[in-house]
């Protein structure tokens, strides 16, 4: 039995044993966590190194039922552990109350929304290993003053430290896809809070960078009028967290008596 690749689902499956080895071999925080959790598991290339580590639990979530069932077929030590379901609908605490590590081949049309359900619910994951579409991977990657840092970069480098780890070829899936993958590393940092209001944060984030080009004067104007600040001179590109985090105590500063912000969204 074969699963068959469903274009909807953004399906490519890894058929590199050996690029599926480094990428399990790539989760390294063992000591803070004993439960891993696989999203999309497809025929199991991952899972089958997974299981080989004993020093944690393994469970997996598949929304394709044709996978699930493959997975039930082929690896029954999974026993009750293939949670069938999406991964952004899904609450973590039904199955998890630890900590957890999440790893996988992330499907390319909603990597962006995987990473802002991690960010929601990032207390409770220390360590990210995964593969994305390779532009994807560096600019959550990217420092800032590079052409690929973006909304996703500082947003995950505020709570995660990151490191682009390797390159997968197209051939290495089937079906290929038409572009490059990369992987990546996301460490839990040591910041639990930030200092500024998080949602006003997100949201100052997201509308420097939908502009990117202009000055964060400019870029910034639908927030509304606030005090002048050298960092309004600058474009997104040039910021990091630490000054996205100055940048909206000023705006908050600017706003008395909000306990809010414009809505945050991961669109």
């Amino acid at each position: 039995m074969k699963v068959r690749a469903k274009k909807h689902l953004g399906q490519h499956f890894l058929r590199d044993l050996r690029a599926a080895e480094r990428i399990v071999d790539s989760l390294t925080l063992h000591k803070q966590y004993t439960q891993v959790l696989e999203i999309g598991p497809g025929m199991g290339v991952l899972t089958q190194y997974l299981l080989t580590h004993k020093e944690y639990t393994t469970h997996v979530i598949e929304i394709d039922r044709e996978s699930i069932e493959y997975l039930n077929k082929h690896y029954p030590s999974l026993e009750d552990r293939i949670i069938g379901g999406d991964f952004l609908r899904w609450n973590s605490q039904t199955v998890f109350q630890e900590p957890f590590a999440i790893i996988g081949n992330f499907p390319y049309n909603i990597s962006s929304q995987i990473f802002f359900r991690v960010l929601e619910i990032r207390d409770r994951i220390p360590e990210v290993v995964c593969m994305l579409q390779k532009e994807v991977a560096q600019r959550i990657a990217s420092p800032p003053c590079s052409k690929d840092y973006g909304i996703l970069s500082v947003l995950l480098q505020a709570f995660y430290d990151i490191e682009y780890l390797f390159t997968v070829p197209p051939g290495a899936f089937d079906p290929p896809p038409k572009v490059q993958s990369g992987i990546i590393r996301l460490r839990r940092n040591e910041t639990t809070n930030l200092d500024c209001n998080e949602k006003l944060f997100f949201s100052v984030v997201k509308t420097a960078f939908n502009q990117r080009r202009k000055t964060l004067r400019n870029a910034l104007k639908p927030m509304g009028i606030f005090p002048d600040h050298p960092l309004l001179d600058k474009r997104a590109e040039q910021l990091g967290v630490a000054q996205f985090v100055e940048l909206t105590q000023l705006i908050g500063s600017a706003q008395p008596g909000e306990d809010g912000s414009p809505a945050v969204t991961s669109e």
